[in-house]
């Protein structure tokens, strides 16, 4: 049996906690998905916050300073079924949070 080091267990406990609160947004508040829909969203000044992919090829969104952007532990894919969708999420915007603490995390 593999012992797990605290620093993935850290990232463990961060990934539960930032699913919870998608999960949250998506039900309660709106989010944006997709690249395109999330560059629009910060570029008209709409986004509150930005979730990336580990692999999210979006110069842009990376470099962003406008919002505050968190980096999913996790693929495209990983995202994707997070968020429940049946494709994969490179980005997503959160427009209004809903009842979610995900502007916290």
């Amino acid at each position: 049996m593999s012992e797990i080091t605290e620093e993935a267990a850290q990232t463990s406990v961060e990934n539960v906690d930032i699913s919870k609160a998608l999960k949250a947004a998506i039900a309660t508040g709106k989010v944006e998905f997709g690249v395109d829909q999330t560059e629009k969203a910060v570029k008209s000044g709409k986004a509150q916050m930005v979730v990336l992919a580990d692999n999210c090829r979006s110069d842009f969104l990376k470099s962003n300073k406008k919002v505050k952007v968190r980096v999913y532990d996790g693929n495209n894919m990983d995202l994707g079924a997070t968020c429940g969708k049946p494709y994969s999420v490179s980005a997503l915007a959160v427009i209004d949070k809903g009842t979610s603490n995900i502007l916290t995390l």
